[in-house]
């Protein structure tokens, strides 16, 4: 006769993995109210469009800054810096919020998926379909949220650039690194392949029992 069961049974959780599993979903739900709270202040900040500080990016710009003796200036080159825009344009206004909503959203799909998987192997459960969705799940969302956020925050910096210079300074710069992008998407696709491998040799196995 053939019967299902888990390898992984609840009791080859340790209790110490247990609890740091605990830990760790409730810190990642501190993230996602900590994260939502703030994207919520930011919004609230930005919509009236007047005095909005900008976290904007720079390439070979040059600046002086008062780090020399007794504050002489020094040339330095900008690498980022916060731009206060008096009247923002409503489209960067909106790119802001757009953001911070693309910043919630990709946070709590990811803490929650998370969460949901951490309790999943808490409870003895590693290998399933549904822990393998998740897997692949909080991957996709944090590999477009990567890319999603920057690029919203770049459109906001590009508006106040035109703001502050009447469109006379040209600095469109995409503030992503691809390296990082190439090796976050490996390593999803890895966790993704592996869980997919560990679901399908349980399936198996339990085809055995």
């Amino acid at each position: 006769m053939t019967t299902a069961s888990h390898p992984t049974s609840a009791h080859s959780i340790k209790r110490a993995d247990a609890a740091s599993l605990w830990l760790f979903m409730a810190a990642g739900a501190a993230i996602a109210v900590w994260v939502t709270w703030t994207a919520v202040v930011r919004i609230i900040e930005v919509l009236p469009g007047r005095d909005v500080a900008v976290l904007a990016p720079f390439a070979n710009t040059l600046a002086e800054a008062p780090i020399g003796p007794d504050g002489a200036p020094v040339t330095v080159e900008l690498d980022h810096a916060v731009l206060t825009v008096p009247e923002l344009p409503i489209a960067s206004v909106w790119a802001i919020a757009i953001q911070q909503v693309v910043l919630v959203v990709a946070v709590v799909a990811v803490v929650a998926a998370l969460i949901w998987l951490s309790r999943n192997v808490a409870r003895g459960v590693v290998f399933s379909r549904t822990n393998t969705v998740l897997v692949s799940t909080a991957g996709i969302v944090g590999l477009l949220g990567y890319f999603a956020v920057p690029f919203f925050g770049n459109m906001a910096s590009n508006g106040a650039f035109a703001a502050l210079s009447d469109h006379t300074f040209d600095n469109v710069i995409m503030t992503l690194d691809p390296f990082v992008l190439v090796l976050a998407a490996f390593v999803v696709a890895l966790m993704g392949t592996v869980f997919a491998i560990g679901e399908r040799l349980q399936r198996d196995t339990e085809g055995l029992v």
